[in-house]
């Protein structure tokens, strides 16, 4: 009998093989497991790809993985820590998202001649992934100085931020039109569905986890507890918001319960064994680096412009916040710099944007492109900033 190599459990089987080995390939090198997912993810693209079916299975396994993976957000954000960040991390985290933003629009007009597409590629690049800081500061022991501490309480302001920037843009490409007063009228919107879903959804949440926590039935709360997920991703999706917001806002209001702990540990596992492996690898497989060869020398110029504005942006952004905020100039450049990596919700765009048919094979590439520079520049960059005098 011939093994049909094509077959969608032959292909998850590989693709979870490739985001393990992958993953812990590169937390050996000192970098995330998510880039050693996704470089595994380009190399089965690029080699062998006959070996997988990206079949409709697989691709509700990918989207599951990014709606987890905003629960999960949601449910790491604590709001009494979000309370208590105060005003220099709102303004380090603000400066790292406009100036970003800004610079990538207005840089990559020239090459997209796409407000949508630049809209969005500005949109990516507000995006921090601060857990390659924080384990590098860790080494040094530096995570419990002024700069560690900040970078930590702009990212979870920064992480809300992104994806209220997300939210307006995936409504704006709906729309299909780009003016003020749709903009005005679309962020009254998201307001209103957030402050909506917090004020009747606490309650409601906090009811339906107490009563299935009383259901003899094993994992009851778990699932109830994803059915809740789903609920608000679909909710969202009909109020013209993406779907990973619900999932985000699912995650605050479970994050108040009682169960929240639990909750997390089950959800946490259930995502990494599954869907957010796929999603990953998938960002990889779906990265056509033929783009670099096809079109050459353009395409590598926007790469190097994309990923210098990525990391000037935060580096001035989030500096200038931290000056305001009466940080030393070489303190503003520690923040700054922790703030430069981009991953899980940058991906998530990228993908949302590729979704949406914003994005093409070369401005997807382009962003995967970033988020790898980023990542790998971050490390030796925070080195250099914390030991120079």
């Amino acid at each position: 009998m011939e093994l049909p190599l094509t077959d969608p459990f032959i292909s998850l089987a590989i693709i979870l093989f490739i985001s393990k080995a992958f993953g812990y390939l590169f937390t050996r090198i000192k970098q995330p497991s998510a880039m050693g997912e996704i470089i595994g993810g380009i190399i089965i693209g690029t080699s062998f790809l006959h070996l997988i079916d990206i079949g409709e299975s697989l691709q509700f396994l990918s989207e599951l993985g990014v709606v987890m993976l905003l629960f999960l957000a949601g449910l790491e954000t604590d709001i009494d820590e979000f309370k208590r960040v105060g005003v220099p991390a709102f303004l380090i985290a603000i400066g790292g998202v406009l100036v970003p933003f800004v610079l990538g629009y207005f840089a990559t007009l020239p090459f997209t001649h796409s407000p949508m597409t630049s809209l969005f590629l500005g949109g990516v690049l507000t995006a921090t992934s601060v857990s390659l800081t924080a384990s590098v500061l860790m080494e040094m022991k530096k995570l419990r100085t002024k700069e560690g501490a900040s970078i930590l309480a702009a990212a979870v302001v920064d992480d809300v931020l992104g994806i209220i920037v997300l939210t307006v843009l995936v409504a704006l490409s709906r729309t299909g039109s780009i003016n003020l007063e749709e903009i005005l009228k679309l962020l009254v919107e998201v307001t209103a569905f957030f402050v909506l879903v917090i004020i009747v959804g606490v309650p409601v949440v906090k009811w339906i986890i107490r009563v299935s926590s009383k259901i003899d039935l094993p994992e009851t709360t778990t699932a109830f507890a994803l059915a809740i997920v789903m609920s608000l991703a679909f909710i969202a999706e009909e109020f013209r918001v993406a779907g990973i917001t619900g999932a985000y806002l699912a995650g605050l209001l479970i994050g108040q319960t009682d169960e929240a702990k639990r909750i997390s540990d089950k959800m946490t596992t259930i995502a990494y064994a599954l869907p957010v492996p796929v999603f990953l690898v998938g960002i990889g497989i779906h990265t056509n680096i033929d783009v670099f060869y096809k079109y050459g020398f353009s395409t590598l110029a926007l790469i190097g412009v994309y990923a210098t504005i990525a990391v000037f942006g935060k580096i001035v952004g989030c500096g200038a916040g931290a000056l305001l905020s009466k940080f030393k100039p070489e303190e503003a450049l520690r923040v700054g710099i922790g703030m430069i990596p981009r991953m899980e919700v940058a991906l998530i765009m990228l993908t949302i944007a590729k979704g949406e048919g914003i994005f093409n094979d070369i401005f997807f590439a382009i962003g995967v492109s970033m988020t790898i520079i980023t990542t790998l520049i971050t490390p030796p960059l925070l080195v250099w900033a914390f030991r120079r005098k």
